[in-house]
C-alpha cells in the first residue's frame, strides 16, 4: 500500500465520518468549524475541505452554523447532489436537533410558527417579522428539565437561517451560549445546539437512512 498524503491523514483524524458509500458521506461537524470555505485565512479550514481531502468528489448539500455541531450530508458527484438537493427542497429529509434552552419550559411540546427575516442593520442576526418574514415552522418537545434550563428536541420543518435559535428566543427560552440571541452567552462555553439525527431516502436505491450523533453536552 502506497504512502498517503499528509493532508489526507490529517483529514482522517479531524473528521468523524458517520457514514460513507459510493453516493454520499455523512460527517459529524464539531462546534466552531465552518461548514464551507469562508473569507480569509481563517476560512480555509472547514468541514467541506476536510471531507474533500478524503472524498474528492464530495459536494455540499446543506450547512450548519459555525457554532452548531452535528450531522451534515455531502453528495458524491453532481447527480447525487441534485437528488439530495431535491429531497431537501421537497422537505423529504427529517432533522432533529438537541438544544439546552434557558429557563424551564412549561409545556411538554409545541410548535413555533414565526416568520423570519434578516435584521439588516444587525446582520447576520435574524428577527421575527410578521409582515415581511418568510414562513417558518419548528416542532419541539421537552426531553428533560434541570439546572435552570430545558433540554429540548427541535424538528425544523422549514430551513431558515438561524431558525431554531430565533424561534427559541421568540418563546422566551434562548439557547445557552448563543452570542447572538441569548442575554447571557457566557453561561456556556459554546452554543448548546447539536444536529443529532437525520433521516432520508438513499439517493441511489431509496432505502431508508437514519443516522444519529450523540450530543456532546
Amino acid at each position: 500500500m502506497g504512502r498517503q498524503r499528509p493532508d489526507i491523514l490529517t483529514a482522517m483524524h479531524a473528521v468523524n465520518v458517520v457514514h460513507a458509500d459510493e453516493s454520499l458521506v455523512v460527517a459529524d461537524k464539531p462546534e466552531g468549524l465552518l461548514s464551507v470555505p469562508g473569507r480569509g485565512e481563517a476560512g480555509r479550514d472547514n468541514l467541506t475541505s476536510r471531507v474533500q481531502a478524503m472524498f474528492a468528489d464530495a459536494l455540499v448539500v446543506h450547512r450548519l452554523d459555525m457554532s452548531t455541531s452535528g450531522l451534515l450530508i455531502f453528495a458524491r458527484g453532481i447527480e447525487m447532489q441534485r437528488r439530495l438537493n431535491a429531497a431537501f427542497e421537497q422537505r423529504a429529509v427529517s432533522k432533529l436537533y438537541v438544544a439546552l434552552a434557558e429557563g424551564c419550559m412549561a409545556a411538554e411540546a409545541g410548535q413555533i410558527h414565526a416568520p423570519l427575516a434578516a435584521d439588516w442593520p444587525n446582520r447576520p442576526r435574524q428577527v421575527v417579522d410578521v409582515v415581511n418574514g418568510r414562513p417558518s415552522l419548528t416542532h419541539w418537545r421537552v426531553l428533560a428539565r434541570g439546572d435552570g434550563c430545558t433540554r429540548v428536541a427541535l424538528s425544523p420543518v422549514t430551513g431558515r437561517s438561524h431558525q431554531l435559535r430565533v424561534h427559541l428566543q421568540h418563546l422566551g427560552h434562548p439557547i445557552r451560549g448563543d452570542e447572538l440571541y441569548a442575554p447571557h452567552p457566557l453561561r456556556a462555553a459554546r452554543l448548546m445546539l447539536h444536529a443529532a439525527e437525520i433521516g432520508f431516502a438513499h439517493p441511489l436505491d431509496g432505502r431508508a437512512m437514519h443516522l444519529r450523533s450523540e450530543p456532546p453536552f
